[in-house]
């Protein structure tokens, strides 16, 4: 059964399923970047693992419980020289926005070395949640967005907005010259995940989304 929604469904992040939806989104982006990627190149899925003290709210005394995160992320290498990084695809993370948490120093110091022009980055947002990192410019005045940045171009970027009630856009990642840029249409694998993971029977459409919906895109409820 398909999302009511033609771009991104904001159930998935209300409804507790961004976890399973991330890693899953991940390895569409591999299999179809593996699949159409030039010979000179490989799409490897990679994990970085950071710990974070979690207060569970006791009622007599408040202890520390250690949280250990694991997020994985995808590269795209060139196979020669000795499989040099080209290209970073990220899909954020609710820790990756929460600001001051592990999550979020993990990430912006990543981040910050691209921006630097370590590689060509892509920056995948579809969380409503949390905060978005300075930019020079106004972020667009949408619920997602995508980013990509040239290595060649750092720190420039360019940026597409996405909505719930849009199909998510093609973008551009960029390789190494003099190779074209892969377009990536994300919409057809968010869409095969939802349709695969049959969502639809734990999701809520009921629930009371903070922040709430635009009128927009409250008119695909069902």
């Amino acid at each position: 059964m398909p999302s009511p929604f033609p771009g991104m469904d904001p159930f998935i992040e209300a409804c507790d399923l961004w976890g399973d939806f991330h890693d899953k989104l991940i390895g569409e982006i591999e299999r179809d970047a593996s699949r159409r990627l030039p010979p000179r190149y490989v799409a490897r899925v990679r994990q970085r693992t950071y710990v974070e003290w979690v207060d569970p709210h006791a009622v007599i005394m408040h202890g520390l419980i250690e949280i250990e995160h694991h997020e994985i992320f995808l590269e795209i290498r060139e196979l020669d020289p000795q499989r040099r990084l080209v290209t970073c695809i990220e899909v954020l993370s609710p820790s990756n926005k929460r600001v001051g948490s592990a999550g979020w120093l993990e990430y912006d110091r990543k981040r910050q070395v691209f921006l630097e022009g370590h590689a060509n980055l892509v920056e995948i947002d579809l969380l409503r949640g949390g905060r978005r990192r300075a930019m020079e410019e106004p972020w667009p005045d949408s619920p997602y967005y995508v980013l990509a940045m040239r290595k060649s171009a750092a720190p420039t970027c360019a940026v597409w907005p996405a909505h719930a009630a849009h199909p998510l856009p093609e973008i551009a990642v960029p390789l190494a010259p003099p190779d074209e840029d892969l377009r990536l249409s994300l919409q057809p694998l968010v869409a095969a995940i939802y349709a695969r993971s049959r969502y639809e029977v734990d999701i809520d459409y009921a629930f009371d989304l903070q922040p709430p919906l635009h009128p927009d895109e409250l008119a695909f409820l069902p």
